[in-house]
């Protein structure tokens, strides 16, 4: 059965926010329109979609990172737009988008996407540099079929990839090898703090490469490694953990990033996301 948020509450909390923003001279920091990655909700849109995208519509997002899944791709578009759901990125898998970017493209389209994201690099145990050269190989190749079909591609840095290479990581690597005509890249917050990069610094670094943002906290006293690989449990809501929100938004700002997309790998997004949301409306400029 799929668990409905309460809506209620949730509502509530939103009108002593605003009532408590009310006269505040600094205007807010957040201001771009509120997203959703849709792995958050992956357990009741397996059941439910219909549901789910009542909820998230409810919850107030007016953009989504996703895939239909097993849903036809113009229907899901449709399920959106009638929500007034945008869905201006969608995520693909390594395989699918090295083997045939011209149906990756033509999936994007249908969707409505104007940037396609892949997320995680095969590999083996540890993440090396003949993963990251064939990566970087494959990107730019698949990058170039996109951008053709007028797409973006970004690659969604999972946190393997701060193993050490010459005087940084194969990050920079991949960073520094890949087209910057072809190949984007959108920042998981919670995956470079836990993989033992700084938001911050790897922003200024690296300016406009940074096209996207996935907005999540890790929980404070998580142990740390170049794993990509966590429990779900430390994914708690936005602020309460050890990123520094504030900082990291300040400078996504200043670089240009235009979609933000909250995502909660925890089993209780009902709950966190909700608080996540309260929190970022709270920010205010400095």
């Amino acid at each position: 059965m799929v668990k409905y948020i309460p809506l209620f509450g949730f509502l509530i909390s939103g009108l002593l926010y605003n009532l408590q923003v009310i006269g505040q001279k600094n205007g807010p920091l957040y201001t771009a329109p509120l997203g959703i990655e849709a792995y958050t909700f992956r357990n009741s849109f397996s059941k439910n979609p219909n549901a789910t995208l009542d909820t998230i519509q409810a919850m107030g997002f007016t953009e989504m990172e996703g895939s239909p899944g097993r849903i036809p791709p113009s229907e899901f578009k449709r399920m959106c737009d009638l929500r007034g759901i945008r869905i201006p990125a969608m995520g693909v898998g390594y395989d699918q988008l090295v083997r045939t970017p011209d149906s990756v493209a033509e999936l994007a389209k249908r969707m409505g996407a104007t940037y396609v994201m892949c997320a995680w690099v095969p590999h083996g145990a540890v993440f090396n540099l003949d993963n990251a050269r064939k990566a970087v190989e494959d990107f730019n190749q698949a990058g170039k079929v996109l951008k053709n079909k007028g797409l973006v591609f970004c690659y969604h840095a999972h946190g393997y990839e701060f193993q050490p290479y010459g005087n940084g990581t194969l990050l920079d690597y991949i960073i520094e090898n890949t087209n910057p005509d072809y190949v984007s890249f959108e920042m998981d917050i919670f995956w470079i703090h836990f993989g033992g990069g700084n938001p911050v610094a790897l922003l200024k670094q690296y300016g406009n490469r940074w096209k996207l943002m996935h907005l999540k906290d890790l929980r404070k006293g998580a142990v740390r490694n170049p794993t990509g690989l966590t429990s779900p449990e430390n994914d708690v809501p936005l602020g309460t953990g050890e990123l520094d929100i504030p900082a990291i938004l300040k400078e996504a700002n200043q670089i240009g990033i235009l979609h933000f997309f909250i995502e909660d790998e925890s089993n209780q997004p009902n709950i966190q996301v909700p608080e996540s949301i309260i929190y970022l409306k709270s920010l205010t400029l400095p």
